[in-house]
């Protein structure tokens, strides 16, 4: 359990209050959390509350979507809090096609740029910018970084301290190039996120995730290829899934406990 992180996307509609007590009761050390439920219980009472229940923030979501008008100022404002949770990892999800835009060269080369604009504010603030790919089918609309190697190409520009990249095994399971990509990685794994993939997937394709074991990904195969890598950090159970979402907080929370034990380790 030492490398358990419990992200609270996974319990959607669990209050943030509500899931620092659970994972403190479950034996959980690590919380990986998102800006929108932060922002909602507020950033300062946020930080109090994860810092005096003795947690360990993993990751912060998100950054990135370079695509909008207002990236430069809603990144800056993501390192910040970051900083201010203790986050030492915010994830970056890239962005689609800029509107009207069939470009997606441009607007990898556009994600490189913005990246490389932000990296010395996230040097000085000293939070890693951790760049995750996304699966193809969200390439238009959400994340033109579709492949690990995408994303070591830009991050091997910086300091692997500086900028990193996002193993979420839910978006590279299915590619053949994946396991020589991070072993590529080595060092610039900034995290390694868990969740399982179930087919049919959903109308909108962004809900398909399942826990740990209830898919088809080799999830311990993964793991253990991160580990191979030299990567010791936390490892997140992040799930979006209506029908997991649907269940009580401590209900999930035990199942990806136990998803992660079986499964993962």
């Amino acid at each position: 359990m030492e490398r358990f992180s419990f992200n609270q996307a996974t319990a959607q509609h669990w209050p943030l209050p509500d899931v620092v007590a659970g994972c403190v009761a479950a034996g959980v050390p690590g919380i990986g959390l998102w800006r929108e439920p932060v922002a909602e219980y507020g950033l300062a009472r946020s930080a109090k509350l994860v810092r005096d229940a003795g947690l360990t923030v993993t990751s912060l979501c998100r950054g990135g979507f370079f695509s909008t008008d207002d990236w430069r100022a809603e990144n800056l404002r993501a390192i910040e809090e970051a900083a201010t949770l203790g986050a030492p990892e915010l994830v970056l999800v890239s962005g689609g096609l800029p509107a009207g835009s069939r470009d997606v060269d441009g607007a990898r080369r556009r994600v490189a740029d913005a990246i490389g604009e932000l990296a010395p504010h996230a040097a000085a603030a000293g939070v890693r910018l951790a760049i995750e790919p996304l699966h193809p089918m969200f390439a238009a609309d959400r994340c033109v970084i579709a492949t690990l190697g995408q994303a070591l190409d830009i991050a091997e520009r910086y300091d692997p301290a500086v900028v990193g990249v996002v193993v979420d095994a839910y978006h590279i399971w299915w590619d053949d190039t994946v396991y020589a990509q991070i072993d590529r990685a080595g060092a610039r794994i900034a995290a390694f996120q868990v969740c399982d993939w179930v087919t049919p997937l959903p109308q909108g394709v962004l809900l398909g995730r399942a826990l740990p074991g209830d898919g088809c990904i080799e999830l311990r195969r993964l793991r253990e290829a991160v580990d191979a890598a030299g990567y010791r950090g936390p490892i997140e159970v992040e799930v979006f899934s209506a029908e997991v979402w649907a269940r009580p907080g401590a209900e999930v929370l035990d199942a990806a406990i136990a998803g992660y034990l079986g499964h993962v380790v």
